[in-house]
């Protein structure tokens, strides 16, 4: 039988969405925010000049600058103000997430509840400060070694690009975070979202540039959309699987009234890290590259070596993109979800898993269930995000039809379908009390 929360989803028209003016105005808001966004990611940055710099950034675009312009949505084919994108602000979650885990005052923080996160999230902060400062002056060094990229060179260009671009990452994470707050779904992720999408149009296109030239086969170019038409329902498919545990809950009394014992389940994501090892791993294969990338200093024949083994499409890079899927896979899942906790709270409350004693056996054998799931989300994640990649590195075509960027366009759009359909069904729920506290009214009379 269906649940009154699955009936009032199906439910739910079109004349329901006009009623929630609530929603409506998160939307546009959610929509005004990342219009802003696309707009600063084509307002170049101050001394640069643009045509030496297109020229000079085109034999870079299919390495890793050009993943690092797909992220940040053409800003760094542009040399926009938002160039570093939100990828500062990734990289310093994952060293708070990492220290978190190893530092014991920074575990404590993390069980104080909101007033631990929200300290934890000022750690984030500065971190991005100190990350995007030192990508930005990177990336001035660099611009300035180049030949012609900058109309005046010297400090002040070095000075004035540092505070654009640490400007720019900073505004986006206030941006995400009002879009959290005051529209709809995950900001973070509807940046990186946004940003991809922006990109889609002209990844076909040069696709389709490609079949017509005669550089790519039709066959080719069929079975490439044959891919990512396959990758675009496993991502669905397997973002939206569950494994239930079964909880039961025993009879009790409340007065002199017994209450049946009842039934529910546990729901584990088979998924349960998301989008973000994908985006971990892209972020940590990013940053050393592209620092390496814009050191004016004459590198290790070793070291030059490895960052070119390490470049899109290479053998290494695979290896290495999937290992770091995977470790993220478990270090994320095990950093969102403690068995341990979950079974005190089911103990609090009464419930138990059929046959598994409560307390540390259940908390044992959730532990057990959820690595389980972990390795097949796992596998799944990394043949995700590897095989379009292979697709793309030996076809040529654009990065935006990649692995990750496919993952982050179907869980972005599943969990923001998701929180859009909660706020119609909280407004249906909203409506249903009104009409019975009207009805109530009526017969007290």
């Amino acid at each position: 039988m269906a649940s009154a929360a699955e009936q009032l989803a199906s439910n739910l028209n079109f004349s329901t969405f006009a009623k929630a003016t609530d929603l409506k105005k998160r939307i546009w808001f959610t929509l005004l925010a990342l219009l802003v966004y696309r707009l600063g990611t084509h307002i170049p940055l101050p001394g640069i000049n643009l045509d030496a710099y297109a020229q000079a950034f085109q034999g870079q675009s299919e390495g890793i600058l050009g993943m690092f312009n797909m992220f940040s949505g053409g800003a760094v084919q542009r040399m926009a103000i938002f160039a570093l994108g939100i990828m500062p602000y990734i990289s310093a979650s994952i060293i708070v997430q990492l220290l978190t885990a190893v530092v014991p005052s920074l575990e404590a923080l993390k069980k104080e509840g909101e007033q631990g996160r929200k300290i934890i999230n000022q750690y984030t902060r500065y971190g991005t400060v100190v990350l995007a400062t030192a990508q930005a002056y990177g990336i001035a060094i660099g611009l300035q070694s180049g030949a012609n990229l900058v109309t005046d060179p010297g400090w002040f260009f070095i000075l004035s690009t540092v505070v654009t671009l640490v400007g720019g990452t900073m505004f986006l994470m206030w941006l995400g975070e009002q879009i959290t707050s005051r529209g709809i779904g995950n900001g973070i992720s509807l940046i990186i979202f946004s940003g991809i999408v922006a990109g889609l149009p002209a990844a076909v296109g040069n696709m389709l540039e490609l079949s017509s030239v005669g550089s790519i086969s039709a066959f080719v170019t069929i079975l490439i959309l044959v891919v990512v038409i396959a990758v675009f329902a496993l991502i669905v498919f397997v973002e939206r699987a569950q494994r239930r545990l079964l909880i039961q809950y025993p009879k009790r009394q409340v007065g002199n009234r017994m209450f049946q014992g009842d039934t529910s389940h546990l729901p584990l994501k088979l998924n349960t890290s998301g989008v973000i090892p994908a985006i971990f791993a892209s972020s940590l294969l990013l940053l050393p590259a592209t620092l390496a990338g814009f050191t004016s200093s004459e590198l290790p024949s070793w070291a030059t070596a490895i960052i070119a083994s390490l470049g899109h499409g290479q053998a290494l890079y695979m290896i290495v993109y999937g290992l770091l899927i995977a470790f993220f896979a478990f270090f994320y899942t095990a950093i969102v979800f403690n068995p341990k906790e979950t079974a005190d709270n089911l103990k609090r409350h009464g419930g138990f898993i059929p046959g598994i004693r409560p307390g540390e056996r259940t908390a044992e054998y959730i532990d057990y269930v959820l690595t389980r799931i972990t390795v097949v989300g796992a596998i799944y994640l990394v043949f995700v995000c590897i095989l379009p990649e292979i697709l793309v590195a030996r076809t040529g075509v654009s990065l935006a039809l990649g692995g990750t960027s496919l993952l982050i366009i179907v869980s972005v759009t599943l969990d923001t379908v998701s929180q859009i359909q909660g706020h119609l069904i909280a407004q249906q729920y909203e409506g249903l009390i009104k009409k019975s506290k009207l009805r109530g009214g009526k017969r007290g009379r």
